[in-house]
């Protein structure tokens, strides 16, 4: 009775728990609007880095100085909803949505705006160049003359306001009136009444005033001005042929102050708003598509169990959709397909607990669905925990060491394996729970789903297949996979992204179909010999060359223009050369990073034969995904890196359930050949593993048909990853480790007995009761 009431007990808990998390998530998804990266609304994402000058470094507190300096200027530029972040300590991002002219919001955030008023001495001789010993200088005038300044009376920071204006009945055009605050006002009234003494005409007679190392205008003192008294009240006016944006650009820049640290773009993303919002609508079509046929799936395979698995999946999205409102997490396109990707994922906790759930009530002859079904969790419960361990450690990362759009991946592919582990553990739970109690159930068994072996099962049953005897035959096949893999690599060559390399990639549309052959002629005629063309499956065309200006890109538009007709620029990136080093060798790291951080927690779980043979099918699945694009010609960049990882999460949560079960085979009969319980683990688990592929492939081939050309890419790493990554778990880290484990006990072929003096379990092969880690 006790046990009884601790398990009615633990439900009731667990019910409360699920109703309570439901409902916090729907006032979370009523309330909250999601924050949506510039990948997905449109926008301009600019990273500037700060330098170091000859008076300042560039630290984190000159950084934060900069950072409130930009967003003064970004305020002026009047975008709605900007955001301004420092990043490490010499870093800032700045998104501005719907801003499609990423060169005017360069120019304004970039430029150290250091203003300084200066008088002029004269005009200088050739040979003068530089600056002089008494602090003087040449610059060049805004006529191009050449003029020696003297040391700044003023500076920016005696500058109350600036403003661009016009002046119709003086016909003057646009002009810049500065205000002076302060001791402003009586130093400019100082400058000017100097140069007044000068007689009219003479180049002493005017005023120079600075921006950046160049001089922007230099009047004359007016006429008006009397020696020794000079421009009084505060208040001047900069004139030099302003346009209109001209003036209100300085202006601008006036307003916002010096940069106290020179700053340089690194990064810049520009993202047109049809582009994200035809992304939403692909990836969410792809969502429901995958979702409905992975659903129609489970209900075929598990029945009601299934159903109420499917609910407990729309739970799960709520769940998560919800925790990334909460956290305030930015939505990105990667991330967005990680959200898609998870429900796919989210199914394998469900199988497993099925699948264990029919194993004993077929094999152990469980009096009831119930009863099978409570031990079917707490069986899968360590198989589903190292699985998602393992994956969420390719998500942090991601996190970690991946930058941009790619680091909403990480955070979207942690709460799913979270999520889902919470829906699975819990909710199904209930549900399950709840619908194997009623009468109607124990009484119609088959209703459950969990009454029959199953088709794979049941065909592995009958044939029990010795596919363990001849291992070294599964590796030689792996390894003519590596070397063709290899080939590719090596034959082909691995075409990296624009964010391993720098550069600068520019996506256009064009009205009429357009060649990437036709596009590439026609841009070497245009001078770009090393531009890369790629055209995709809807028609647009990726160009990608290692460095490109402003203008060299309207040259670019107007060579593809001429082909494909009205042209019309969707995505814009730019990486600069380091940025792009250091990104590359931080995805060298986050790979050996992987595999290091998989084997030292299989290692710690398990033994070390099975981490060892479980990396090296993760290295294994690395190799052909790699070699796979290299024979397609697909680039590897950050959106590759993204798919990279989760493959190796994905491969090592197969690998996970089969050693799972070895172990706790071998437990139930430690002096049963190591070759026998791989076997019978491979039949136990295979079910698991053609169930969870195919309901993540539903998933992967909406996302790859419907998906568009970045996430095209995405579902074709993905979809090669997990089927690469099946076939090792199973036909590489097993036979792997049978060698290892003969070796490791004296055999070579894996039939070695263990030192334990337990008698054989009759039911070894249909599971064992649960085993502590060795």
């Amino acid at each position: 009775m006790k046990r009884v009431d601790r398990v009615q007990r633990a439900s009731r808990v667990r019910a409360a728990l699920a109703l309570l998390v439901l409902a916090l998530s729907v006032y979370l998804a009523l309330t909250v609007p999601p924050r949506l990266g510039l990948d997905l609304r449109g926008g301009t994402q600019i990273v500037l880095q700060t330098r170091d000058s000859d008076t300042a470094k560039a630290d984190a507190e000159a950084t934060d100085r900069a950072l409130e300096v930009l967003r003064r200027r970004v305020d002026g530029l009047g975008v709605a909803e900007p955001n301004l972040v420092r990043s490490g300590e010499d870093r800032i991002i700045v998104e501005l949505p719907g801003v499609q002219d990423p060169r005017r919001a360069a120019d304004v955030l970039g430029r150290t705006a250091q203003m300084t008023f200066h008088p002029v001495l004269g005009v200088a001789d050739t040979a003068d160049t530089g600056k002089g010993s008494s602090g003087e200088r040449v610059l060049a005038g805004e006529d191009g003359q050449r003029l020696r300044l003297g040391p700044a009376a003023l500076t920016g920071e005696h500058v109350k306001g600036a403003e661009g204006r016009i002046d119709p009945q003086q016909a003057v055009g646009w002009f810049v009136t500065v205000d002076f605050g302060g001791r402003g006002s009586d130093l400019w009234a100082e400058l000017t009444g100097r140069a007044a003494c000068n007689p009219a005409g003479d180049p002493a007679r005017r005023v120079a005033i600075v921006l950046d190392e160049e001089i922007i205008s230099s009047p004359q003192v007016d006429p008006s001005v009397s020696c020794g008294t000079g421009i009084a009240g505060g208040s001047t006016q900069i004139t030099g042929g302003f346009s209109g944006e001209e003036a209100k650009e300085l202006a601008l820049l006036v307003n916002g102050g010096a940069l106290p640290v020179p700053v340089e773009t690194i990064e810049q993303r520009t993202i047109g708003p049809t582009l994200g919002a035809e992304a939403i609508t692909a990836s969410a079509w792809a969502g429901l598509i995958g979702a409905a046929l992975t659903s129609l799936f489970v209900i075929v395979v598990y029945r009601l169990l299934g159903a109420l698995a499917t609910l407990a999946l729309a739970c799960y999205a709520l769940v998560s959709y919800a925790a990334l409102l909460a956290l305030g997490a930015t939505l990105t396109l990667p991330g967005l397909a990680g959200f898609v990707l998870a429900i796919g994922m989210a199914v394998d906790a469900n199988v497993l607990v099925f699948e264990r759930a029919r194993e004993e009530y077929t094999a152990r002859r469980r009096p009831s669905p119930r009863t099978a079904l409570d031990v079917g969790f707490r069986k899968a419960f360590s198989a589903i925990a190292d699985s998602n361990i393992t994956t969420l450690i390719a998500a942090a990362l991601l996190f970690f060491l991946a930058s941009g759009p790619v680091r909403g991946f990480g955070v979207t592919l942690s709460i799913g394996v979270l999520a889902s582990m919470f829906s699975a553990l819990v909710i199904t739970r209930v549900l399950a729970g709840f619908a194997v109690n009623r009468p109607a159930v124990r009484t119609h068994p088959a209703w459950s789903g969990i009454d029959r072996t199953g088709r794979v099962r049941a065909w592995l049953g009958r044939r029990r297949p010795k596919l363990m005897r001849r291992p070294r035959r599964w590796l030689a096949v792996s390894g003519v996979a590596l070397v063709l893999a290899t080939a590719g690599i090596a034959g082909r060559g691995v075409e990296l992204g624009v964010e391993f390399t720098g550069g600068r990639l520019i996506e256009y549309s064009t009205s009429r179909t357009v060649s990437a052959d036709d596009a590439r002629e026609a841009l070497t005629d245009a001078g770009f010999p090393r531009a890369v063309v790629h055209s995709s499956a809807d028609g647009d065309l990726t160009v990608r060359t290692p460095d490109l200006t402003d203008a060299q890109e309207r040259e670019v538009r107007e060579a593809v223009g001429a082909l494909g007709g009205d042209t019309e620029k969707v995505r814009d990136e730019m990486i600069g050369p380091s940025l792009g080093a250091e990104l590359r060798g931080k995805a060298l790291l986050a790979l050996g990073a992987a595999l290091a951080t998989q084997l030292l927690y299989l290692a710690v779980r398990f033994r070390w034969t099975y981490a060892a043979s479980a990396v090296a099918a993760l290295a294994h699945d690395v190799v052909l995904l790699i070699g796979a694009f290299a024979w397609l010609g697909k680039p590897l960049d950050g959106v590759f890196l993204a798919a990279l990882l989760t493959v190796i999460g994905y491969s090592v949560n197969d690998s996970v359930v089969v050693f799972d079960r070895v172990r706790e085979l071998t437990a139930g009969d430690r002096r049963r050949p190591f070759a026998e319980v791989a076997d019978a683990a491979i039949v136990s688990t295979l079910p698991r593993t053609v169930n969870t592929g195919i309901g993540a492939l539903f998933i992967l081939a909406a996302l790859f048909v419907l998906g568009g050309d970045t996430l095209t890419d995405f579902a074709l790493a993905l979809l090669i990853g997990i089927v690469v990554g099946s076939y090792s778990s199973v036909f590489t880290a097993t036979p792997l480790a049978v060698v290892l484990q003969g070796r490791a006990s004296g055999r070579d072929d894996g039939h070695a007995k263990g030192r334990g003096t337990r008698r054989a379990d009759p039911a070894a092969e249909g599971g064992a009761r649960a085993a502590r880690t060795p």
